[in-house]
């Protein structure tokens, strides 16, 4: 609830402050807003009256909203609106996901800073943090065994805390059990409670630097947030922008991949694998597909009579939406990949085990699943899906990880995850004189450049055999022998 306070200046000039709280902090302040309106001049009391009311009325909307930010808007305030505000559809499930998990270690370097003082030294400052073991919230973790006593104290039941912190009852549940929880949880339970988070809670930072991938995420995000503080106006330009700092240097690293011989070692190997597995392996490495878009197939994308799959969708795993089907990763991912007859022999004995399966589990064979999509809405359809858990529906994404992890293991191979499967068949098709638009075609790149830039060993070690190639036909000179 606002409230309000009359103020006459000096020269006798009546104005009102009306003051909202705005929910909490990082570190368990309550949030501020403020406004003053003064009436315009020959207004009654009367309409000074019905006005102020309109006019706290308006800015309690605004407040709960979200939409007032002003120069004492702090970073964490304006990013976590600015989130909140593009959650899927407007960003994919995943994406979001990644957002929200970046925006903790951000917010707990730059959150505190007003977004009219942040300056790209602030920033620097925070890349150099995360560098060298600072600031980082990910990966750690914070328990209490104070918790319960106090809720049991101050009669709070542990739901009534889930609603006040926006926490899920489930992880209230294992904090005041003094099992761990993430920080984040940790400060909006300790918020909720009035408290900074290290009243209630012991917190354990791992201190590990990121790399510099993972930093250049961070810059990226934070750019994009402060650009949209840019066209609201709150900012008159984006610090983070190329025009006034340097992004965080990004260091290449070459892509992982096997050659020639280690792949030959895993086809051998996969004959006495489970026929699913054995298939899935297959078709990453022949197909040089996404993990996402094998786990999405359906048996109406196989073209067995012209030996082509069509890629028309993806499947991925997202924390508290579960398996989602969503369109692939761009336009361009959205593609036909031809096949050698090898891979479609093996289709079509999976095919024969799969309808197998779906006679032999009559009765609990699901002929009709529900799935979610992108946008958490959801849609009934055949269940047709190549790749299926034991209860029929589409198979986590994860599990084909799992398994190429412990495959990896058992054999003694050299380490390699299904990403890397998708590399081998890029990096085996450019040293074998396909060329890059080719490549980039098949595998879904969005452009060519972006085939370059990840496969420049490749190109760099064709360019190498082509000139050999071209020496040795046209040198004049007879070879040594």
């Amino acid at each position: 609830m606002a409230t309000v306070r009359k103020r006459v200046s000096k020269k006798g000039i009546i104005s009102y402050y009306i003051r909202s709280f705005d929910g909490y902090d990082s570190n368990g302040k309550q949030i501020e807003r403020t406004k003053t309106w003064k009436p315009k001049a020959g207004m009654s009391e009367r309409q000074i009256e019905k006005e102020l009311q309109r006019q706290i009325v308006m800015f309690e909307e605004e407040v709960s909203n979200g939409a007032c930010f002003d120069n004492n808007t702090r970073f964490a305030e304006y990013a976590w609106n600015w989130l909140e505000n593009n959650k899927p559809p407007q960003l994919a499930p995943k994406t979001y996901e990644r957002y929200k998990a970046l925006l903790v270690n951000i917010c707990a370097g730059i959150g505190e800073i007003k977004l009219c003082k942040l300056q790209s030294h602030h920033l620097q400052e925070f890349y150099n943090n995360l560098r060298e073991n600072g600031i980082k919230k990910i990966g750690s973790y914070a328990y209490s065994d104070k918790l319960a006593d106090f809720v049991r104290s101050n009669s709070i039941t542990r739901a009534k805390l889930s609603e006040l912190s926006g926490v899920s009852a489930t992880t209230v549940s294992s904090a005041c059990r003094g099992l761990r929880v993430s920080i984040e949880s940790a400060e909006k339970i300790s918020a909720a409670l009035g408290f900074r988070v290290n009243k209630l809670f012991e917190v354990n930072s791992k201190a590990s630097g990121l790399s510099s991938k993972t930093i250049f995420h961070h810059h990226r995000l934070i750019s994009t947030i402060l650009a949209q503080a840019a066209r609201d106006r709150i900012v008159p330009f984006n610090v983070a922008d190329k025009n006034y700092m340097k992004a965080p240097k990004l260091e290449r690293k070459e892509a992982v991949f096997l050659d020639d011989k280690q792949v030959r070692e895993v086809l051998e190997l996969l004959d006495n694998e489970p026929l699913k597995w054995k298939l899935a392996m297959y078709l990453l490495i022949f197909g040089g597909m996404r993990r996402g878009e094998l786990m999405g197939l359906e048996w109406s994308d196989i073209d067995f009579e012209n030996h082509v799959i069509h890629i028309r969708q993806t499947s991925q795993y997202v924390k508290g939406m579960g398996i989602i089907t969503k369109s692939p990763k761009n336009d361009f991912s959205e593609r036909t990949i031809k096949l050698s007859d090898m891979v479609f022999k093996l289709l079509e004995q999976y095919r024969s085990y799969w309808l197998k399966l779906r006679d032999e589990l009559t009765g609990y064979w699901q002929p009709f699943i529900e799935i979610t999509l992108a946008d958490g809405s959801k849609k009934t359809v055949r269940n047709d899906r190549l790749f299926i858990k034991d209860d029929t529906t589409p198979m986590n994404p994860d599990s084909l990880t799992e398994w190429v992890s412990k495959f990896v293991k058992k054999n003694n191979l050299p380490h390699f995850s299904p990403h890397s499967l998708r590399h081998t068949h890029a990096t085996i098709l450019i040293a074998n004189g396909v060329n890059i638009p080719t490549v980039s075609r098949r595998l879904g790149h969005s452009s060519i450049s972006t085939t370059t830039k990840v496969y420049a060993h490749a190109i760099q070690s064709a360019d190498e055999i082509a000139s050999e190639v071209i020496d040795d036909k046209l040198n004049p000179q007879e070879k040594v022998k």
